[in-house]
């Protein structure tokens, strides 16, 4: 099944029902009702408009809403592998909160508690980047922060959803406009004993080569001095796959 097929008028209603029993007043008829009509065979990006355009709707205003979808996170993930499968279902509510988000400054410390809990559940790297992108400076320290959680999760999203050309996102420069902070909170993980942190670390790196080679000289070259540990050589390693990649192009022009 493609991922667009899962977002579909069942998995609606079994939205609506959980979203029910934490909001009373909820009208679930009528918000599965108008799913049913929407979703149609839109594509996966419409219909994560579709759904937010449903919650803007259904649910009270934004804040509340944050409210009502706390209530509907469920358990942690038992690990990054099921991240997909079993948090699925917060898709749309992710993408709610990304288009919500970054609208007025009294959301900015709501939102990024809500991006806390929903990472360890779904990916949060989605709705952050507006947060990041109208208020870099409040942001990066929240993420610089998050860089030291305990947290797997969070401490992936702290570099994940900072990266220049996450895919299937909009190009992000603010966070390496702010470049001590952005190498700091990469200095933060480049030791993490997380392998799916390492890799977010290690494509940050990749997606900056291809932004500002020179940035990524500069954190390579810190990083190489000493005697780096092998989670750092690995992060170099598949940091620079596209900088060695272009060379060997090069070299064959």
């Amino acid at each position: 099944m493609l991922l667009k097929d899962f977002y579909n008028a069942d998995f609606a209603a079994k939205l609506a029902a959980m979203i029910k029993k934490v909001y009373p007043s909820f009208d679930e008829k009528g918000f599965t009702e108008y799913l049913s009509e929407e979703l149609g065979d839109k594509s996966y990006s419409e219909k994560m408009a579709v759904f937010t355009h449903a919650f803007d709707q259904f649910l009270p205003e934004y804040l509340d809403t944050l409210s009502v979808f706390q209530g509907i996170l469920g358990n942690e993930l038992s690990s990054f592998a099921v991240m997909y499968s079993d948090g699925a279902y917060l898709a749309p509510v992710g993408k709610y909160v990304e288009t919500h988000a970054a609208e007025r400054e009294e959301y900015f410390l709501p939102s990024a508690a809500f991006i806390y809990e929903l990472t360890m559940r779904y990916t949060g790297e989605f709705a952050m980047r507006p947060l990041i992108r109208v208020n870099p400076e409040r942001a990066m320290a929240k993420l610089s922060e998050w860089s030291l959680d305990k947290s797997a999760y969070v401490r992936r999203l702290s570099s994940e959803c900072m990266r220049p050309n996450l895919p299937w996102a909009k190009r992000l420069t603010e966070a390496v406009s702010r470049f001590e902070e952005y190498s700091h909170i990469l200095d933060n993980l480049k030791n993490d004993p997380d392998p799916y942190v390492l890799r977010s670390v290690a494509n940050n790196l990749n997606d900056l080569y291809k932004y500002d080679p020179e940035k990524a000289d500069i954190i390579v070259r810190r990083w190489s001095d000493g005697t780096p540990s092998p989670a750092t050589l690995r992060i170099i390693r598949h940091g620079t796959r596209s900088l060695r990649k272009k060379k060997r192009s090069d070299a064959l022009k």
